[in-house]
């Protein structure tokens, strides 16, 4: 299945139908009088998160959605029947906006939520309704009114336990490979990955939502490399991975690219708790790399998680403090 993160999406709720202008006649009624009956009203435009989707594919063949028009009212004053709902299914995570793509209308998280983005036209009254006691046997009726349309926008953020972060080649995707089912794409060439990756990671029988975003280069807040906006998905995960490969000669200097294009990026990224990982242990010796984690340790005042995702070294550790990182969120926020 293709990754789309993103799409734009025309909109509109059911016109309401029309009311009806009749008379009733019947054998032994002398005087029949007026009896049509309403318009239905049309039908609303929904946003509803459902289960088993990751992505907004399904929206780059179909960007119009048109919700069904109120059936015009009859006689015997009989209520035309509403016009069916159109319903847009999406992720978790999903973001509506509005047509500048900024303003934000509602934030889906919740598998089963929904919101009402376009509201269906009311039916119009039929001539029963206007019969008054001058008025005996009006000859007139109301059309139904249009329902809301508009342009929207469909964001998706990823909802995760943890996020992946590094530079391109820093072992991301083979970390991810390596600990879930996921098949990420994996070569010895930067931006291998070019769109978020999904995968569950059991530890201790427990499981642990990882996403893994393409990698991070200087500048990439101003569009160099692939950009900076899959850091969106990321935005809602508990806390982060920072991978830094230990074939860099200057880790520091590694590390201190990726922090400053996420404080770059803002919405509070940078504040998120972290762990260090200096990965790919196994390309370099020990003394190499005790002495490439001593340099991270110095940087940050915290202590440097090494793995290799290869021969499986440190990743059991990793995941348990991983775990144990996001209970201590859980319960930060209950």
């Amino acid at each position: 299945m293709k990754f789309l993160d993103q799409a734009k999406v025309y909109i509109r709720a059911g016109t309401g139908g029309a009311g009806a202008v009749s008379f009733r006649r019947e054998k032994f009624l002398e005087f029949g009088g007026p009896d049509g009956g309403a318009g239905g009203r049309g039908g609303d435009v929904w946003v509803q998160v459902v289960d088993g989707l990751n992505t907004l594919i399904d929206y780059r063949y179909k960007q119009h959605f048109h919700a069904k028009n109120g059936v015009c009212g009859m006689g015997r004053n009989r209520t035309g029947a509403q016009g069916t709902d159109a319903v847009l299914q999406v992720p978790a995570g999903t973001q509506i906006l509005e047509e500048d793509n900024e303003t934000l209308i509602c934030d889906l998280t919740t598998v089963g939520e929904s919101y009402r983005l376009a509201r269906g036209g009311n039916g119009g009254f039929g001539n029963l309704f206007f019969t008054t006691s001058t008025t005996r046997a009006p000859r007139r009726a109301n059309v139904g009114l249009a329902g809301e349309q508009r342009i929207i926008w469909l964001r998706l953020k990823l909802i995760a336990d943890a996020g992946l972060i590094g530079m391109p080649n820093a072992g991301k995707s083979t970390f991810l490979s390596s600990v879930t089912a996921a098949q990420p794409k994996i070569a010895d060439y930067p931006f291998t990955t070019l769109h978020p990756n999904l995968g569950i990671a059991y530890i201790d029988n427990r499981e642990v939502v990882l996403v893994d975003i393409p990698g991070l280069i200087e500048g990439a807040h101003k569009g160099i490399g692939i950009g900076d906006r899959f850091l969106g998905h990321v935005e809602r995960t508990n806390i982060l991975l920072h991978l830094i490969s230990a074939h860099e000669e200057d880790v520091v200097r590694a590390y201190r690219i990726v922090r400053s294009e996420m404080e770059a990026y803002g919405h509070a990224l940078a504040k998120k708790p972290e762990i260090i990982i200096l990965s790919r242990c196994d390309i370099v010796g020990n003394k190499e790399r005790c002495k490439k984690a001593a340099e991270l340790e110095k940087e940050n005042n915290r202590q440097v998680f090494m793995m290799s995702a290869v021969n499986r070294q440190g990743l059991d550790e990793t995941l348990r403090r991983v775990l144990s990182m996001i209970n201590d969120e859980k319960n930060l926020i209950v």
